[in-house]
């Protein structure tokens, strides 16, 4: 089903191009950097966040094969169109040490296993959990937001070698890490030898 993109979203992203000249971006990266700015409305991500084109073309090919996305919290999941999410929020109990967004990641990893693509946009907790298991996932989108353990967490993503899409300030949110989701949904299937 071909997804119809309203007028307004439309005259957003023209507006955002004139703004900014994204057109240096390679394919995917152009597609999650325009699709984050367009959700915050935010320009700084375009130099903020940190982007691996040959990773966001494979979980683009895991994610059009069916693989299985998580997100950290139901704001996220929310705001992933087109697509079931797993989110275990409401069945995660925190406890000495562990927060329920961690806990939640676990039993999230229990469900789903290796190979999917991991949507985190609330808790530096939830992306310290699964950087700590062994999820071997397809790509891990980590934005999460705030002044405590963000950056932190997102640098030490990206220390991991894992796939992932994060950024180095402590900006990220719900938004953002849907929005970098919905743009490898909504990217058409690319050639293999593009």
């Amino acid at each position: 089903m071909t997804r119809v993109v309203h007028p307004i979203e439309q005259e957003s992203f023209r507006r955002l191009r004139s703004r900014l000249d994204t057109s240096g971006f390679q394919p995917l990266t152009r597609a999650v950097v325009e699709r984050v700015i367009h959700s915050a409305a935010d320009l700084e991500y375009a130099t903020d966040l940190v982007c691996d084109e040959p990773s966001l073309r494979a979980a683009h090919a895991a994610l059009h094969a069916g693989a299985p996305v998580v997100a950290d919290v139901e704001m996220v999941a929310a705001g992933i169109t087109r697509r079931e999410t797993v989110c275990r929020l409401r069945d995660a109990r925190s406890g000495p040490g562990l927060t329920r967004s961690a806990h939640a990641v676990r039993l999230a990893h229990e469900q789903v296993g290796p190979g999917a693509i991991w949507v985190i946009g609330c808790a530096p907790t939830a992306l310290e959990e699964l950087l700590v298991l062994d999820a071997a996932p397809a790509l891990v989108i980590g934005l999460p937001v705030g002044f405590v353990g963000a950056a932190e967490s997102k640098a030490a993503l990206r220390a991991s070698g894992l796939p992932a899409v994060s950024n180095v300030s402590e900006k990220g949110g719900s938004a953002v890490a849907a929005a970098a989701l919905n743009a490898l949904l909504y990217h058409p299937h690319i050639k293999e030898n593009a």
